[in-house]
């Protein structure tokens, strides 16, 4: 007979497995187990590439088209999808924007706190900022925080455990100079991650800070250029009774069920053994009502139980127009000897998800932090960068697709155009995609905004809502290409390369 002691742990180990594929609430409907030939394989059989670990940030460097990838403190140049060739190195974990709009995409690495000018796509030199804040950090974001059209950064603060310490987040915010200055800090919680949207679409953006040690997430509203914690408010905690916050880690921001308006993934690593049932990960419902804006908490919606998740990324992995999931896990064996990994969901109905992880090849990836995606070989489907490899989407053919680059001049609007937004309607489904610089715990996914179309095969119409509130249409009168977008265009006849 088993000892007392370790027949509770098999008996709370089966319950933690069971809760994988365990509904949310008893009523909740199972959705059917998609059958896909979706697969993923590994670069470094086909292309001989592994760009290594670290946080991953996918962006054009070198401006000629396809993006790049920056992982591990090392640029690498994409060679047109067939190659990638080392550029730069020593940049150490970075997200991108271009904060000077001269066209070349700079550097900001938040675990050197340092800032890194692109030198017209022949490599970076370090560019000056005042003196910060002492801080340790492992996320930031770039968001126009005042409507100057200059890009400026939110730098997230976390801790040092051993000491106590909290460590000071801060906004930096660019001057018509392009000089930064401090303008606000906050050290009340110790951020993990950071991720900016538009969400109350009024045409600046807003940022969700996901904290740990069950402290409450905060969502900063930006109004006339002042940020507001209003996560309280517009119930956007991600949390559960009993509890402050969960142990966030990082948050993805995407219109998961296709009403236009934002939504939000909360990550959060959870116990679940004497120290309580901690807040497990959420989806919120953005919902936009009489009274104003606010989040329906839609709990995990098939997203099973693991104790150490943490950073996730969205995108539509398989183009049948339903933002998909990756969620990585931090821990191999966690709690009561439960084995965890990185899982990939895909969605199957109206906020409902089920793992695809085994059938798509992606079973077994060791425990990591890094999680992007970016079309980087341009055939219509995302690809993935995660456990220190890049994992090439080999879909089949057969769901329409297009890519949409936005780009500004620089003056009415930043080059890269971060924080825009596009609306594409299919149909009763209006699908939208934004521009971020920024998702999960540090990590950044490609800007071109890439739209899975099913089996619609007529023209498309774009709704866009640029930075600073313009809005514009564009008529696009073919898909399954890639096109650039400016604030002039009306009619995309032209495809990008």
């Amino acid at each position: 007979m088993l000892p007392h002691n370790q027949i509770l742990i098999f008996l709370l180990s089966a319950v933690l497995c069971g809760l994988r594929s365990a509904p949310t609430t008893a009523d909740e409907p199972v959705a059917t187990v998609p059958t896909t030939t979706l697969r993923f394989t590994d670069a470094d059989q086909s292309i001989k590439f592994v760009p290594g670990g670290g946080a991953a940030c996918w962006a054009d460097v070198n401006t000629d088209g396809w993006v790049d990838l920056c992982a591990g403190g090392v640029v690498w140049l994409n060679q047109q999808g067939q190659q990638f060739t080392k550029h730069f190195e020593g940049v150490g974990d970075v997200v991108a924007d271009d904060f000077d709009n001269d066209g070349f995409t700079d550097l900001f690495s938040y675990s050197q706190l340092k800032l890194y000018r692109n030198q017209v796509g022949r490599g970076f030199e370090p560019w000056p900022l005042p003196e910060l804040p002492r801080t340790v950090s492992l996320a930031a974001c770039w968001s126009d925080q005042n409507g100057d059209r200059l890009p400026d950064l939110f730098v997230a603060g976390y801790e040092d455990w051993d000491a106590g310490i909290t460590w000071p987040s801060f906004f930096l915010q660019q001057q018509p100079n392009h000089t930064f200055t401090v303008t606000q800090t906050d050290a009340r919680y110790r951020a993990r991650g950071v991720t900016a949207c538009d969400f109350d679409e009024d045409g600046d953006s807003d940022l969700y800070v996901s904290n740990y040690r069950l402290q409450p997430n905060v969502l900063w509203r930006c109004e006339a250029g002042q940020f507001t914690d209003v996560a309280g408010e517009l119930a956007a905690l991600a949390t559960s009774a009993g509890f402050d916050g969960g142990h966030s880690i990082g948050a993805a921001w995407a219109d998961f069920n296709n009403d236009g308006h934002f939504d939000l993934f909360a990550g959060n690593f959870a116990h679940v053994d004497g120290r309580g049932d901690q807040p497990k990960s959420r989806f919120l419902q953005g919902q936009r009502t009489e009274s104003g804006w606010k989040f329906e908490d839609r709990g995990p919606a098939g997203v099973f139980y693991q104790e150490s998740y943490a950073s996730p990324a969205a995108a539509d992995v398989d183009g049948d127009g339903r933002m998909d999931l990756f969620f990585t896990t931090v821990y191999e064996t966690a709690s009561f000897n439960v084995k965890n990994q990185p899982t990939l969901f895909l969605q199957t109905g109206e906020w409902q998800w089920q793992d695809r992880t085994s059938v798509t090849g992606l079973e077994g990836l060791p425990a990591t932090y890094q999680a992007a995606w970016a079309d980087f070989d341009q055939d219509g489907d995302p690809d993935l960068v995660t456990a220190g490899k890049l994992w090439i989407n080999q879909r089949p053919k057969g769901n329409n697709w297009l890519s949409v680059m936005l780009r500004g001049d620089g003056t009415g609007t930043s080059t890269n155009a971060t924080g825009a937004q596009v609306r594409l309607q299919r149909g009763s489904q209006t699908l939208t995609r934004h521009v971020e610089a920024g998702t999960g715990q540090g990590n950044q996914n490609e800007a071109a905004l890439l739209f899975g179309l099913s089996d619609h095969r007529g023209p498309v119409t774009l709704n866009i809502l640029w930075p600073g509130g313009r809005q514009t249409t564009v008529a696009v009168p073919a898909i399954n290409r890639r096109i650039v977008v400016t604030p002039a265009t009306t009619t995309a006849n032209t495809t990008a390369n």
